[in-house]
């Protein structure tokens, strides 16, 4: 089972900024690759998506102009920076990556999963 590793999260201030990371295996076929989170008692949701050939990538409308998802396929690394945190941005923060073509924020689309890493925001 293909196992995706977050790193990166932590405990912040409003108006603070965290760097999210994930390693893909070397072996893992992925055509898109997004972060989603995830707060207790609620859904999943999409946070932002990338196609990792093109490095097109989408947000939600919650996050735009304050987050960045970008991709290393070097390095076979995904990542979320996140700037002028706010209160509502605290959930566990899940990485995953899809075979299927079509990249749209929907988790039943994506093939692997990270265990997923906490991110806290204090007002």
């Amino acid at each position: 089972q293909v196992q995706l590793v977050e790193s990166g999260g932590g405990s912040v201030q409003a108006g603070g900024s965290l760097r999210l990371s994930c390693a893909a295996p070397g072996n893992t076929y992925r055509v898109c690759m997004a972060w989603f989170r995830q707060t207790p008692g609620k859904e999943r949701e999409g946070v932002a998506r990338i196609y990792i050939t093109t490095g097109t990538a989408t947000y939600a409308d919650s996050v735009k102009g304050r987050f960045t998802i970008s991709r290393d396929n070097a390095k076979k690394m995904l990542y979320l920076e996140m700037n002028n945190l706010k209160p509502e941005d605290t959930a566990m923060y899940y990485c995953a990556a899809g075979k299927s073509t079509f990249c749209l924020l929907r988790t039943d689309l994506f093939d692997y999963w990270g265990q997923g890493t906490q991110v806290t925001v204090s007002s």
